[in-house]
């Protein structure tokens, strides 16, 4: 007799991603010789600027940078970083204490939860919001408090609910503006008394913020508000407003000690990211091409246009004025549900878009199209629809 194996009791608490279950899926379908359009997942189809790429291919090439690098980073990529962080936002940041380099934001939501959360501990999560945000604190044997987010209140939170749900075991609680998946822009009052919240109840507060340069004419950061940094936490990522979600370059900023803290986990965790490609997020970081966002938000404006008639003909609404790089659309009244929607699409017209309950209870009369494909890709699918 042999014993039996079984996972980490951990393992039992998550699903696997669920872009990863049905990209196999859509991945099969076109092996049969299906043309699937995907609208579902935020990955951006264009390359960055050709100084980023013709950055790494140079120092790629060269013979002495192909071993570990640093955790923390090499000095001039933190020192980029900074120099973004006040040209942008107008925030002063230590590179040596206060920024912490990141393969990726999704790494960054795993490395803070193992950084601040004990078994046992409670998380504040939106509902909708990003489902990574759920899965981590459950691998951090956490516990998961959702907070609403609904229509009627902007997407914003409810206060008098949060004030409710700050018991003493909540340790931390994530936020993010530009809000994905309903779009809703960064409000600098509502992040103020985030801040304050947080502050009184001695909560981490972890702001996600990659989605601000998309669609939107003024970025905001969380930390342009006085004494955020005690509490607060960001993350920012060259994933969508430089069109590199495939180098995993990103960032978290906060005040030295949490940084301090971080950094001592992740240096257990890896070895430093490729020489190479952190002098390319430099060069990116640098905004070699003062225009080539511009250029690129006249894209997606396009795009979104082709968007916004798909989901009328969808028969979803949506609201004008959300930024970022998706759609949200509420999903008809008489319809049964979003997942029969999505699936619908997927199976009759082959067109794959996400179906809002993978972002929590508050979504489930939803949709979500992504702009992360061609005008001719969308007006294709709009074709079928119709």
């Amino acid at each position: 007799m042999t014993k039996k194996i079984t996972a980490a009791n951990r393992v039992g608490r998550i699903q696997e991603y669920y872009f990863s279950r049905k990209l196999r899926e859509v991945a099969q379908m076109r092996a049969d010789g299906i043309d699937v359009i995907s609208l579902a997942i935020g990955g951006p189809d264009r390359p960055p600027m050709p100084e980023v790429i013709e950055t790494l291919s140079r120092e790629a090439a060269k013979d002495n940078v192909h071993s570990y690098q640093p955790t923390a980073g090499i000095k001039e990529l933190r020192q980029a970083w900074a120099d973004w962080y006040r040209r942008h936002y107008g925030v002063s940041l230590d590179p040596d204490r206060e920024i912490q380099p990141l393969t990726g934001s999704k790494e960054g939501v795993m490395l803070l939860s193992l950084t601040f959360l004990n078994p046992g501990d409670a998380v504040l999560v939106p509902d909708p919001g990003y489902p990574t945000y759920t899965s981590a604190s459950q691998l951090a044997e956490a516990e998961i408090i959702p907070y609403s987010l609904t229509p009627e209140r902007g997407w914003m939170p409810d206060f008098d609910e949060l004030e409710r749900l700050a018991g003493d075991r909540v340790k931390m609680m994530w936020v993010n503006y530009p809000h994905m998946p309903t779009g809703t822009p960064a409000d600098m009052d509502t992040l103020g008394r985030l801040v304050d919240f947080a502050r009184r109840h001695g909560i981490v507060l972890v702001h996600d913020n990659p989605y601000s340069f998309i669609l939107n004419d003024h970025p905001r950061s969380i930390m342009e508000i006085p004494g955020a940094r005690e509490v607060t936490v960001e993350m920012n990522s060259l994933s969508k407003s430089y069109n590199m979600a495939g180098w995993r370059m990103a960032a978290l900023v906060s005040n030295p000690e949490f940084v301090g803290w971080a950094l001592k986990v992740k240096s257990n965790l890896e070895s430093g990211q490729f020489l190479p490609m952190m002098r390319a997020a430099v060069c990116a970081l640098n905004d070699p091409d003062p225009q080539w966002h511009a250029r690129l938000n006249a894209m997606y404006s396009e795009r979104r246009a082709v968007a916004e008639q798909i989901m009328e003909a969808i028969g979803c609404r949506i609201d004008p004025s959300q930024t970022g790089l998706f759609l949200w659309g509420r999903i008809p009244e008489e319809a049964e549900s979003a997942e029969a929607i999505a699936d619908a699409l997927l199976y009759d017209k082959h067109v794959f878009v996400t179906p809002g309950s993978i972002f929590g209870h508050n979504g489930s009369r939803y949709l979500r199209l992504s702009l992360c494909a061609p005008k001719e890709t969308l007006q294709k699918a709009l074709e079928r629809l119709k």
